[in-house]
């Protein structure tokens, strides 16, 4: 769910609600204006907060989410959001340009994953392997190895260790390719049924077509 339309919306709501009550108890119950003001805005507050509750649920309750389960994977999403900004900042660090392209795509599939599970909390499930492994990996990884490439003297044994930690970076890029996958692999597996249904009717229209002009030569 993004935050910023949740607080819009609420806004949306709560100002009318508020300027709506302040103009009855000023106009019509005969308040003053600064009783009027008050009583305005603690039904605008009241408004805010039971607003922010409606939404989330029905929100909730259109993805197929309990309030625990949500709370559950929010609460993943916000530990995930912190080490992403790590990575990203460590990958950004790396001072390696041949496999610069492949870091930026790093980062962007990274972000792609952690988009989608944000837009649909459901999807958490089939990347469990991400939130769980991989991106703890990747951060400790490349935290660890702008770490050792930031000495000012390195040894053979300190070289070899920072050319294994980007071949294990780039097989964990592997890794979180399929991550990514994964995610989408309902809405891959739904597009192939459409393209199948789509087929199926081109060939039905196209046999009706052939049998029509065929009884029309007969």
């Amino acid at each position: 769910m993004n935050p910023f339309y949740v607080f819009f919306l609420r806004i949306l709501i709560t100002v009318p609600v508020s300027v709506l009550t302040w103009l009855i108890s000023y106009f019509f119950m005969n308040y003053g204006f600064w009783m009027s003001g008050l009583i305005g805005a603690g039904v605008g507050v009241f408004t805010y907060w039971l607003s922010g509750i409606i939404i989330v649920h029905r929100w909730m309750k259109s993805k197929g989410l309990k309030r625990k389960e949500f709370r559950f994977i929010q609460d993943n999403l916000d530990d995930a959001r912190i080490k992403m900004s790590r990575l990203h900042r460590a990958l950004m660090a790396i001072r390696h340009w041949p496999s610069g392209r492949q870091r930026k795509d790093f980062i962007k599939v990274t972000k792609r994953i952690y988009q989608l599970v944000q837009k649909e909390p459901r999807r958490f499930y089939q990347a469990e392997s991400f939130f769980y492994s991989h991106l703890d990996s990747a951060v400790e990884l490349a935290e660890r190895y702008v770490f050792l490439s930031s000495q000012p003297k390195k040894d053979w044994e300190l070289e070899q260790s920072l050319t294994e930690t980007r071949k294990t970076l780039q097989e964990l890029m592997v890794h979180v390719d399929k991550d990514l996958r994964s995610v989408l692999a309902n809405d891959i597996d739904d597009l192939h049924y459409e393209i199948d249904v789509a087929k199926h009717n081109i060939k039905k229209l196209k046999d009706e077509k052939t049998n029509d002009e065929s009884r029309r030569l007969k």
